[in-house]
């Protein structure tokens, strides 16, 4: 899917080629980029060669006068590896199949968060360069992808004296309540020439989490002590920030429901991607410790569970890369007594929402479901965990491994306390305890994550890498066949 956006009615054009001179170019028609979805606009390329790269054009012809062309927006992407690589019928001796090439994904999230703006005098949004040269084959951004509702200020004075200085916009000015406020969010970023030429160059599956609207939000949200809101409708809030979002986002309307952010996405016979969305489901924020699943006690909720299910059975990928945008066993609290994610700093039994993940890893384990791997963000800082049922109180699972990367640019945090219900060990963490809390980008705690899937092994690579590209963490995981 290729996404673009002009700067008035017009048409969208794509232009396309397996080589760089753009020889045997192919031109294709897209939709009308209007006013309704902010002059955004999507075409989706079918029959492409697997395992090729793609170079593009994108154009736009201007509906008022169609003699009037846009320059053209120049850009490429790998399409994933054929699906005939699988070994099937005969004794498998590998999970791969010689001659498949390796394929790599990259992911974190939290763009633009607790006041880390834009700075030009810094670099930009440098941590977008730094994996755009690393050229992973696609990469997952785990949501808080704008923060709508922190505004930035044009200066902020940091520990040493120094200040680092925000270009501010008047999106960026206030807390977006309408949604050109919401659009102004994503435009903002889009200002960055790192962020630009990342999104041009590799491809995106995009989730959300709670900044694209407000911090900690669910549907029902009480809204009406934060003066920051005219419109105390959490619900309406919602509704404005999700549309915003899939008209930023390469995303397709999936299934029946145009507004499903969930979804799977294979990327050839390695690695399939089970994306989530534990925001649009969940019940209120509260103490998290009912004794039984219910309505009060969800992040995915009963139709999302169903669905994770019914596709992890059928998958055949070799990897299949569960990418959450909250954390198992990392305690991520509301306020005092509230939980925001799963965990509950209570390292006995599930109770609450950890139901939900009690009831998927012992799906996974009785359906014996291989090479399950989870990534996840949110907490603004990197790390990995094993979790192992000889150390937890639940214990109706196989050992699996969920990985944590972030920000992208915003302030870090933690390292947070460990909920012990499913056994996590950390066996790394990438900033060290008692760390004074938002860090600027500038001091280097910015992370993201990369899994490499061997394409004649099958063996899976997980990685963990800093601002300037260095790998802090790496552990190499054969596939169980």
């Amino acid at each position: 899917m290729i996404w673009s956006r002009c700067d008035r009615a017009a048409r969208l054009f794509v232009e396309y080629a397996t080589n760089d001179r753009f020889e045997n170019v192919r031109r294709i028609p897209g939709p009308a980029a209007l006013e309704s979805s902010d002059y955004t606009a999507r075409l989706v390329l079918t029959d492409l060669p697997a395992g090729q790269r793609i170079f593009y054009r994108v154009l736009f012809q201007d509906l008022s006068d169609l003699r009037t062309w846009s320059g053209p927006e120049i850009g490429s992407f790998r399409t994933p590896p054929g699906r005939t690589g699988i070994l099937r019928g005969a004794p498998r001796r590998s999970a791969a199949r010689p001659g498949l090439r390796d394929v790599t994904l990259a992911w974190s999230a939290d763009t633009v968060g607790q006041g880390w703006g834009i700075n030009p005098e810094w670099g930009g949004l440098k941590l977008y360069e730094t994996m755009r040269r690393s050229e992973p084959d696609f990469f997952i951004n785990l949501g808080d992808t704008i923060y709508a509702d922190q505004p930035l200020v044009p200066e902020v004075r940091l520990d040493d004296g120094s200040v680092w200085r925000n270009i501010v916009t008047p999106a960026k000015s206030k807390a977006a309540e309408t949604i050109d406020e919401f659009r102004g969010n994503f435009q903002y970023n889009l200002l960055d020439d790192h962020m630009r030429s990342f999104n041009a160059q590799v491809p995106q599956i995009a989730l959300w989490d709670d900044h694209e609207a407000r911090d900690n939000w669910y549907p029902t949200r009480n809204l009406e002590r934060d003066d920051r809101y005219k419109s105390k409708s959490m619900a309406l809030l919602a509704a404005r920030a999700r549309q915003a979002f899939f008209e930023y986002h390469p995303l397709a309307p999936n299934g029946d429901d145009p507004e499903r952010i969930y979804r799977t996405v294979p990327y050839g016979p390695l690695m399939e991607v089970f994306s989530l969305d534990l925001r649009s489901y969940r019940s209120p924020n509260n103490e998290n410790r009912q004794s039984v699943p219910g309505e009060d006690a969800r992040l995915l909720g009963a139709t999302q569970m169903d669905w994770l299910k019914a596709r992890l059975a059928v998958s055949r990928a070799t990897w299949k890369v569960i990418a959450s945008d909250l954390p198992i066993g990392i305690v991520v609290r509301d306020g005092p007594s509230d939980f925001e994610a799963f965990a509950n700093a209570d390292d006995g039994p599930p109770l609450g929402r950890e139901h939900e993940i009690a009831g998927i890893l012992r799906f996974i384990r009785d359906r014996r479901i291989r090479n399950t791997i989870w990534i996840t963000a949110d907490v603004h800082y990197c790390a990995a965990h094993h979790y192992d049922p000889s150390r937890a109180r639940f214990a109706e699972f196989d050992p699996f491994w969920e990985f944590v990367a972030g920000p992208l640019n915003a302030g870090t945090f933690g390292p947070n306390a460990m909920d012990g219900t499913f056994g996590p060990e950390v066996k790394f963490s990438g900033v060290p305890p008692g760390l004074k809390p938002n860090r600027p980008p500038s001091d280097g705690l910015q992370f993201y994550g990369t899994l490499r899937v061997n394409g004649q092994t099958g063996a899976l690579t997980a990685g963990l890498k800093n601002l300037a590209g260095k790998t802090l963490y790496s552990v190499e995981l054969p596939p169980a066949l």
